[in-house]
């Protein structure tokens, strides 16, 4: 009987530290065996990756249809998602270093200097006698504001309210056109109150619109038969128009057929309630001129120029255009320290030659009150004539002649 006998190893029953394998064998072999362990880990890490992504990306057939086919749909849309979000996130272009600037959403800008000049260039302030010579224009360049402050600080002008009764007669368009002609040359603010009896006419309307003027056209609806009550109507009216609208300004009674200069409205703006200044005036007889109006020293009133001795029993001699007064003494009562509330009206039941100074008498008490214009009222800034063509009783209709001139001049 064949026997078999097992050799029996010697060590096979020697215990082993760290559970050593006994054929482990220390040498510098060994040590290369053990690195490889980690490029062999990362290669199948890359197979396994590799089996992902064709398994996700490569269709291919499965043994049971339906089978793994949301865990696939699923894999691929997160796949997608991560290359999306790492592709959002990686910097493209010029980047600077983030370490060394603050992470901020603030927007940064450059500086700019940018600087421009303008030469030759004039700006006048009507108010004085302002004049720029040069303007420049820079960002970055800082200047003092208490000088610009002192160069552009001005007063706002006042307005200017004035009234003019009209009616119908041989010169009325060329005492209107005159008129409004001088006042578009005015600075603004101004209100022109142009008062008719009766209606208004077209043609007065007509030549108000040409004249570029502000203006108002009232009518004077109150009845009258004396030419001496006519204007004083019209003027309340107008005063009652300013009362009612509670206008803001001078108002100021500027009659048609007087000759005015630009000078007397621009010193009319100064008035702070009551101004007066001397008139010349063309007598009735034409041979003769007469001055009427206050004597001033400075803007203080001292006395009154007049020529007529019958006169002498008015308060204030002056014309009915040499005088203007703030419109708030109409309307507001309690600035102006008014002892009766009593409206302030032109009255018709005086005199003729006496409607001044008794409208004058309701607007101030006594001379103290007013202000002479220009200082020491040495200036004549309106002339009163009285000029009208009597002869020519036949007023044309539209302004206009419907037959002929019965003088024919030949051309030589």
């Amino acid at each position: 009987m064949a026997s078999i006998r097992r050799t029996l190893s010697p060590y096979h029953d020697r215990p082993y530290q760290n559970g050593r394998s006994p054929f482990s064998v220390h040498s510098p072999s060994h040590k290369l065996n053990s690195s490889s362990k980690y490029s062999s880990s990362l290669s199948n890490f890359g197979i396994g990756l590799r089996r992902f992504l064709v398994g996700v990306l490569l269709p291919h057939k499965s043994s049971r249809k339906g089978s793994h086919t949301w865990k696939r749909s699923f894999y691929r849309c997160l796949l997608f998602f991560l290359l999306g979000f790492l592709l959002g996130m990686a910097p493209f272009g010029n980047v600077e270093d983030f370490g060394s600037h603050d992470f901020s959403f603030e927007i940064k800008r450059k500086p700019v200097n940018v600087e421009e000049e303008v030469k030759d260039v004039v700006v006048a302030r009507p108010d004085d006698d302002l004049v720029v010579n040069s303007v420049e224009f820079g960002v970055g360049v800082e200047k003092k504001r208490s000088d610009m402050n002192v160069r552009f600080d001005f007063m706002p002008r006042k307005q200017l309210i004035v009234v003019t009764p009209t009616y119908v007669r041989t010169l009325q368009a060329f005492y209107l056109n005159r008129l409004g002609q001088l006042l578009r040359l005015v600075p603004p603010p101004l209100i022109w109150i142009v008062v008719e009896m009766d209606t208004a006419s077209m043609e007065t309307a007509e030549i108000l619109r040409k004249t570029g003027a502000m203006y108002r056209h009232l009518v004077c609806t109150k009845n009258s038969t004396n030419t001496k009550d006519r204007g004083v109507h019209q003027r309340n009216t107008a005063l009652e128009h300013i009362e009612h609208h509670k206008l803001n300004g001078i108002v100021y009674f500027a009659d048609d057929d007087n000759i005015y200069s630009l000078e007397l409205f621009e010193r009319i703006r100064e008035i702070s309630r009551f101004g007066t200044w001397p008139v010349a005036m063309l007598a009735q007889s034409k041979a003769k001129a007469i001055l009427e109006g206050p004597v001033c020293k400075g803007s203080q009133v001292i006395g009154w120029n007049t020529n007529e001795k019958s006169k002498n029993l008015r308060r204030f001699h002056v014309d009915m255009s040499g005088f203007a007064f703030n419109s708030t003494i109409l309307w507001d009562r309690k600035r102006w320290h008014r002892p009766t509330s009593d409206p302030i009206r032109q009255l018709d039941s005086v005199k003729e030659g006496f409607q001044e100074t008794t409208f004058i008498e309701q607007v101030v008490e006594d001379e103290s009150q007013m202000e002479g214009t220009p200082a020491d009222c040495s200036r004549i800034m309106n002339w009163h004539l009285h000029l009208e063509a009597h002869e020519l009783l036949v007023y044309p209709r539209g302004w206009l002649l419907q037959n002929n001139l019965d003088v024919v001049l030949p051309i030589k």
